[in-house]
């Protein structure tokens, strides 16, 4: 079972850091969804902790802002906000398409974003869409009295099966990322059932079109659970930025990532799967731009 001495809901951010320090052992939560999960997987259940910190109700923690070319967000922001938040829904729309297959309603009512990101699982179901949104994190930590903040690129947060960049003792406040309301976008997930799943594969995909030149404006793939860290398909961007978006395109995209799959299970599987997601997930996100870019048929497989 799990067991705790104290359950602290502090009023300010530094008071969540003060008792973070004070307190050797406590333990961060928000959402706490994956909680018990924690407390089950290798530990039989059986973990007792000194205090859990609820950092849920804290200002600093919540609320959504545009600020010109960017929005900014709560770290304990529910993922169901995704679904339904004006400001997200008009300038981050493939957070909705991502919101459709994370877990069910019910989890997605109390899960947080900034729960999904510290976990730092590589199957996280944000991490490809914030990526390719070249997200900042902002965290916080206690230093001479003073709350201190420093900013981490999305690209260097993920640095393992289950490690951040996040240190004991520091706090993941806020998620800053590019507005991107004149792009077409897609998520792609597959995993072993419908629900409640953990991805094999995911992937995002953000474009926008030059329509007076017919061509591909800006290009934008992320994709997760296929190595040990979430990864930004750079070179398949740059490949396509400035084509014209034609099905021989999308083909060629695709075919540039199979060697991405690093993770130690199921690799021809995840191979092929990423390479289909890539090329339908190009194909959707053009189409949810205006522009319908027909597939080319699948090749027959040799054995």
């Amino acid at each position: 079972m799990l067991s705790y001495d104290q359950y602290l809901t502090p009023a300010t951010l530094g008071d969540a850091l003060d008792a973070l320090q004070a307190i050797p052992g406590a333990r961060l939560v928000a959402g706490a969804t994956d909680l018990l999960p924690w407390a089950r997987d290798g530990r039989a259940g059986h973990v007792h902790l000194p205090a859990l910190v609820d950092v849920s109700g804290l200002p600093d923690l919540n609320g959504v802002r545009l600020d010109g070319p960017r929005l900014s967000i709560g770290a304990a922001t529910p993922i169901s906000a995704f679904e339904r938040d004006p400001l997200l829904m008009r300038h981050a729309p493939v957070l909705a398409r991502c919101a459709v297959w994370f877990a069910d309603a019910q989890i997605r009512e109390q899960a947080t974003v900034g729960g999904n990101l510290v976990n730092g699982s590589p199957a996280g179901d944000t991490l490809p869409p914030l990526l390719a949104m070249n997200t900042q994190l902002t965290l916080a930590r206690r230093e001479g009295g003073q709350v201190h903040e420093r900013s981490v690129p999305m690209s260097e947060f993920v640095t393992g099966p289950g490690r951040t960049a996040c240190q004991p003792h520091e706090i993941l406040t806020r998620i800053e990322f590019d507005a991107l309301p004149d792009h077409g976008v897609a998520f792609e997930k597959v995993g072993h059932r419908r629900s409640l799943v953990i991805s094999t594969v995911c992937l995002a995909a953000l474009v926008r079109l030059d329509w007076t030149r017919r061509h591909i404006d800006d290009v934008r793939i992320a994709i997760g659970a296929v190595g040990p860290v979430p990864e930004r398909l750079a070179d398949v961007e740059d490949f396509l930025a400035g084509q014209a978006p034609t099905p021989q395109a999308l083909r060629s995209a695709a075919l540039r990532v199979a060697d991405r799959v690093r993770s130690r299970s199921r690799q021809d599987y995840r191979r092929e799967v990423l390479t289909n997601f890539v090329e339908r997930g190009l194909a959707a996100a053009f189409a949810d731009a205006g522009l319908a870019v027909d597939r080319l048929p699948k090749e027959p497989s040799h054995v």
